[in-house]
C-alpha cells in the first residue's frame, strides 16, 4: 500500500513543523544578534554553519531509513531534539548580555541540537515519502510538502514578527518555547499511525553504508545533480543571515518588522512553488530544467535590485525582497521536483541514500553561503557603507545564481519527466 494524499498531506505537516522552528533560529534569532546585541554577524553565521554541517550526516540517516524502515521514530525523535535546540538558542540571547562566554556556549550546544533534529527527522520523512509514494505522485508530493514547509516559514515569521514587538527577551523565550511545543505535538499528531499502513522499505538493503554511498555516487546523474546542488544551494543561502540585519542596519526596521519581513519573503516563495506547481503540473507549461533556469535567473535580477534600492534610499526593499522569494521559490520547486524524480534511478533504487547525499549537498551549501556571505559583509563593512558592502554580497550572490543557471542548462532534462506529469492530485 502506497501514501494517499491525505497521508502526504499529514507528513507535509511535519515539513511545516520543521520550517516553523528553523526560520526563527536562521532570521530572528540572527537579527537580534548581530543589530541589538552588536555582534559581528559572522558569529550567527558560524552557529548557523554549525547546525548545517552536523546535517553531513543526512546520507547515514537515509542509509538507516533504507536498511530498517522504522522511519517513525526518527521523525518523532527527530523534531524533539530541534524543538529542544530552537528553545535553547533563544534562551542564549538574553546570556550574550550577561557574559558572552555562558551565552556562546548554550547556542554552540543548541545548534548542534538543530543540526542532529534537522538531519534525522527531515531525511527519515523524505526517505519515507520518496519509498512509500507511488512513482507518478513523488514530485506532487515533494511540491505539496515544500509548499506546507513554507507556508508554516511564513505564517511562523509573521505572527511571532508581530507578537515580538516591543522586544523582550523573556518574551522571545516565551514565543519560541510555544512553536517549539506545538511543532512536537502536531509532528506526534500527523505521523501517528502512517509507516504502520505502507510498504517503506520494497527489499533489505544488503550492502554497507560505504559501499551504498560509494555505488549511488558512480551514477553520472546522481553525481552531477549533487554538484549542481550544492553550487546553486550556496547562492540560495548567502542571503539568508543578512537580509534582516540590511533591513535594520541600512533602513531601520525594528525586531518585528523585519521578522515580518521574512515572511512577506517566504509568502512570495510560497507563490512562487505554487506557480510552479500549476503552470507545469496543470497546464504541462514547461519543463523542470526551464523552470529552474527562469527561477535562478530572476533571483539574480531581483538581487541586483535590492542592492540598487539600498544605494540609492528607495522604500521599496519590502516588494523587491518578495520578488526575491517569488523567484527563490521558482527555483526550489523545479530543483526539488527533479530531486524526487531522480530519487528512484539509478542502481537498486536507493531512493534514502540519495536523498540524504543530495540532503548533505545542500546543507553543507547552506552553511557555506550563510557564513560566506555573513564573513563577506563584516569584511567589506569596515571599508564601505553597510549598503554597499551588504551590497557587493548581494551581487556576489546574482552572479552565483546565474552560474547555478548555466549549470542546470547543462545537467537537467530538457524535456519534462515522466514523473513530472503526474503531479495533479486527486489521481
Amino acid at each position: 500500500m502506497t501514501l494517499s494524499w491525505v497521508s502526504i498531506v499529514r507528513l507535509g505537516l511535519v515539513q511545516m513543523a520543521l520550517g516553523a522552528i528553523v526560520v526563527l533560529t536562521t532570521s530572528t534569532l540572527n537579527r537580534l544578534m548581530v543589530v541589538e546585541l552588536a555582534l559581528p554577524a559572522v558569529l550567527p553565521g558560524l552557529l548557523v554553519a554549525l547546525h548545517y554541517g552536523i546535517q553531513i550526516t543526512r546520507p547515514s540517516w537515509g542509509f538507516l531509513s533504507d536498511k530498517g524502515g522504522r522511519r517513525t521514530r526518527f521523525i518523532i525523535g527527530g523534531m524533539a531534539t530541534l524543538a529542544m535546540g530552537g528553545w535553547l538558542a533563544a534562551v542564549a540571547i538574553p546570556l550574550f548580555e550577561t557574559g558572552f562566554a555562558a551565552g556562546l556556549a548554550v547556542s554552540i550546544f543548541a545548534y548542534v541540537l538543530i543540526g542532529l533534529g534537522v538531519g534525522a527527522s527531515g531525511t527519515s520523512l523524505l526517505a519515507l515519502l520518496a519509498t512509500a509514494t507511488a512513482p507518478r505522485r513523488r514530485a506532487a508530493a515533494a511540491t505539496i510538502t515544500w509548499l506546507m514547509m513554507v507556508f508554516g516559514i511564513a505564517m511562523t515569521a509573521v505572527i511571532v514578527g508581530k507578537l515580538l514587538d516591543p522586544y523582550s527577551a523573556g518574551l522571545l523565550i516565551r514565543l519560541v518555547g510555544a512553536v517549539a511545543v506545538i511543532a512536537v505535538v502536531v509532528t506526534c499528531l500527523a505521523v501517528w499511525g502512517i509507516e504502520a499502513r505502507v510498504k517503506a522499505r520494497p527489499e533489505p538493503e544488503l550492502a554497507s553504508f560505504r559501499e551504498g554511498l560509494t555505488q549511488v555516487w558512480s551514477e553520472p546523474r546522481a553525481r552531477n545533480f549533487t554538484i549542481f546542488v550544492f553550487l546553486s544551494m550556496t547562492a540560495y543561502f548567502m542571503q539568508e543571515l543578512i537580509l534582516e540585519p540590511y533591513a535594520g542596519l541600512v533602513f531601520g526596521f525594528t525586531p518585528g518588522q523585519s521578522t515580518s519581513m521574512s515572511g512577506a519573503q517566504n509568502g512570495g516563495v510560497f507563490l512562487g512553488m505554487l506557480t510552479v506547481g500549476i503552470a507545469a503540473t496543470g497546464l504541462r507549461f514547461g519543463s523542470l530544467r526551464a523552470w529552474v533556469i527562469a527561477g535562478c535567473l530572476g533571483s539574480a535580477a531581483t538581487l541586483a535590485a535590492i542592492t540598487m534600492i539600498g544605494l540609492w534610499g528607495l522604500t521599496l526593499l519590502m516588494p523587491a525582497v518578495v520578488a526575491l522569494g517569488f523567484f527563490n521559490g521558482i527555483f526550489a520547486v523545479a530543483a526539488i521536483g527533479s530531486m524526487m524524480a531522480l530519487a528512484g534511478e539509478g542502481r537498486d533504487r536507493r531512493e534514502g541514500t540519495r536523498m540524504g547525499l543530495w540532503g548533505a549537498a545542500q546543507a553543507i551549501a547552506a552553511g557555506f553561503g550563510g557564513l560566506l556571505g555573513a564573513a563577506c559583509a563584516d569584511i567589506l563593512r569596515h571599508s564601505m557603507t553597510d549598503a554597499s558592502a551588504f551590497g557587493s554580497v548581494f551581487l556576489a550572490e546574482a552572479f552565483l545564481f546565474i552560474a547555478a543557471a548555466l549549470m542546470a542548462a547543462r545537467t537537467l532534462d530538457r524535456a519534462p519527466h515522466p514523473t513530472a506529469a503526474h503531479m495533479v492530485p486527486g489521481e
